[in-house]
């Protein structure tokens, strides 16, 4: 009976953490359409959020281009078809590794960030103190970093898509002895909107989740540094899973209709 007892337990705290995490969705959502805008807020959040992270993202993706090309190459030399790396890479950055690697990089450097900052608020009783001077915690905190983050991840990913095709470019050409304008022009040749629009689309859901998962954590942090130590880890980790697990939901809804 203690083993159903501790089972229980894990089941009622797993589902009252997912609707205080619901709650605080709608909360932050239905904030977004109210008055007053803090724009100066919003605009700091996507420096933050998205200029800072563009070199973690770039080398990221360049690399990840890079190595893709070569695997693929090795893939595809066994049976000839050494002619479809560009278009593969291309695919592959696009569609999936473009949004889902620069979606856990930026949950690892942009979510512990506003956990931390949050949740130091938080135990610190600065969010007490905005609400006694009759400002929304929500507004002024929970919005300007959801839309920042939200926004910004499609250009981060935009930007990355460019920087990992070229990094296959350049692993092809230096490494694979590809010509070089023949390959750039069997990438252009492969070239579809719905790879991109689909990866654009993962990107904005993708923001929208680690600044969520950010804040959440920071409002919910107690217990001093120990506390916004463990909202910082539990911010990146869920994040990161919730980030995958939403990727391979819309591959299912972009791809399988």
């Amino acid at each position: 009976m203690n083993i159903f007892a501790a089972i229980g337990r894990v089941t009622l705290a797993l589902f009252a953490q997912a609707g205080r995490l619901a709650f605080f969705t709608v909360d932050g959502v239905t904030s977004i359409l109210r008055p007053p805008f803090y724009w100066r807020l919003l605009f700091q959040q996507m420096m933050r959020i998205g200029f800072y992270s563009l070199p973690v993202v770039g080398l990221t993706a360049f690399f990840t281009g890079g190595v893709l090309a070569l695997q693929i190459y090795t893939g595809a030399a066994r049976y000839g078809a050494e002619q479809f790396v560009p278009v593969v890479v291309l695919v592959g950055i696009t569609r999936e590794l473009g949004p889902v690697i620069a979606g856990l990089m930026v949950a690892g450097r942009v979510a512990a960030a506003i956990a931390a900052e949050i949740g130091t608020m938080r135990v610190t009783e600065q969010i007490d103190a905005l609400t006694t001077l009759a400002t929304n915690p929500a507004k002024y905190l929970v919005v300007p970093r959801i839309v920042a983050a939200t926004i910004s991840m499609p250009i981060l990913v935009g930007i990355a898509d460019c920087i990992g095709v070229m990094g296959g470019y350049v692993a092809s050409t230096e490494s694979l002895g590809f010509n070089g304008s023949i390959y750039l022009n069997n990438t252009m040749n492969g070239l579809e909107t719905n790879d991109v629009v689909s990866g654009l689309i993962k990107a904005a859901v993708f923001g929208f989740i680690i600044a969520l998962l950010g804040c959440y954590t920071g409002f919910n942090s107690k217990g001093g540094a120990q506390g916004v130590g463990a909202a910082t880890t539990n911010a990146v980790v869920s994040s990161s899973i919730l980030i995958l697990a939403a990727n391979y939901i819309l591959t299912n809804l972009l791809f399988n209709t």
